[in-house]
């Protein structure tokens, strides 16, 4: 059994046993790989708190910092790493980096803020859950207590902030279509181009705690039809061409996302991942943070469709980058396809059946 979580079935492999793994771009799975190695080698906490990493990572970490890199970089991942196939079936959807317009005041059309992370709001875990809570909530609204310290209530859901709950507690960053926020909030990140021309970025800030629920799946539920027919097109078009309904359908999505200006950007880098570092497209995964530690390579198999109706093969090691509240089990991923309306077409398509290897460090590869 490998050690990093008992409860995981894992089966040893060969790296010759993996279909593909000789002829993906080692080098470029190197470069996304060291983007996680200072914060792991410093021990440095992720922006979204994730599972803590397997012993023997951090070590790995220093000597990729000073490794050669390039065509010594698939040596580097066999000599550091051993693979194993995780047990349970694999599951992989992708997400990307929108870009949407926005003003700074609401309009008619703009109509809903892109709020920023309220000062009150506080992560919760065993330390301080309070035994009223619900376990499924994972953050908090913190309030002066009367005799000292400060009392924890439950954050307000999706439709009671739409409906002015946190009043002037959350600062708005933009004003957007309510449909492109909702596309903002579940993909986690976006560039919002204003009236000007100019172009900002947010990042992911925070969130209200409570349990997300996909539209997509709701709405599959409503028009009954089967779960592979729904993409991200056809529930955002549905969406913008039932307005009221569609609202209805969102607010029972409880979960709500805050944002922060991600002006430390260049406009060639991949959005801030919850492993606080910038995505890379096609080679960062979102995963389960409550099974797998940021910076895990992953060899992923899979199919890719396309929006000609292909569908193409997809073997390549991506790193866990990233996490996200309907990415849940440890044979579940999720791709970052890119930023804007292509890679946005992309991953809308992609529902797939996969195979997951996870590499973990030799030093600690079994027990």
């Amino acid at each position: 059994m490998a050690a990093q979580r008992p409860d995981v079935a894992l089966e040893p492999v060969a790296y010759a046993d993996l279909a593909g793994w000789a002829r993906d771009d080692h080098a470029a799975a190197f470069a996304a790989f060291l983007k996680s190695c200072p914060a792991i080698a410093a021990d440095a906490a992720g922006v979204r708190a994730a599972r803590p990493g397997p012993p023997g990572l951090a070590d790995i970490c220093r000597a990729a910092l000073v490794a050669p890199g390039g065509a010594e970089a698939r040596r580097f991942f066999e000599a550091h790493f051993r693979p194993f196939v995780i047990g349970a079936a694999g599951f992989v959807t992708a997400y990307f980096e929108p870009e949407i317009g926005g003003s700074t005041r609401p309009t008619a059309i703009r109509s809903v803020p892109l709020l920023a992370r309220p000062a009150d709001l506080v992560a919760v875990t065993e330390a301080n859950r309070p035994a009223v809570f619900d376990p499924a909530l994972s953050a908090a609204r913190s309030r002066p207590a009367v005799a000292g310290g400060g009392a924890l209530e439950p954050y307000p859901d999706r439709a009671a902030i739409e409906d002015g709950a946190l009043g002037a507690a959350a600062a708005p960053l933009a004003f957007l279509d309510p449909v492109d926020l909702f596309m903002a909030h579940v993909q986690g990140s976006v560039r919002v181009r204003f009236d000007d021309g100019h172009v900002r970025r947010f990042a992911y800030a925070g969130r209200n705690g409570h349990p997300y629920t996909s539209a997509a799946r709701l709405l599959v539920e409503r028009l009954g039809i089967a779960p592979a027919a729904m993409t991200a097109d056809k529930l955002y078009g549905w969406l913008r061409a039932n307005r009221e309904e569609g609202r209805r359908i969102m607010r029972q999505n409880r979960s709500y996302i805050f944002f922060r200006p991600a002006d430390e950007l260049g406009p060639d880098d991949g959005p801030v991942g919850g492993a606080g570092v910038p995505l890379t497209p096609l080679r960062s995964l979102a995963v389960d943070r409550s099974i797998w530690s940021y910076g895990l390579p992953m060899f992923v198999t899979t199919v890719l469709p396309l929006p000609s109706g292909e569908r193409r093969a997809f073997a390549q090691l991506l790193i866990a980058h990233d996490t996200g509240s309907a990415i849940q089990g440890p044979a579940r991923g999720d791709i970052f396809m890119g930023s804007g309306a292509v890679a946005g077409l992309l991953a809308g398509l992609v529902r797939e059946p996969a195979r997951l290897v996870v590499l973990l460090p030799a030093a600690a590869g079994a027990n």
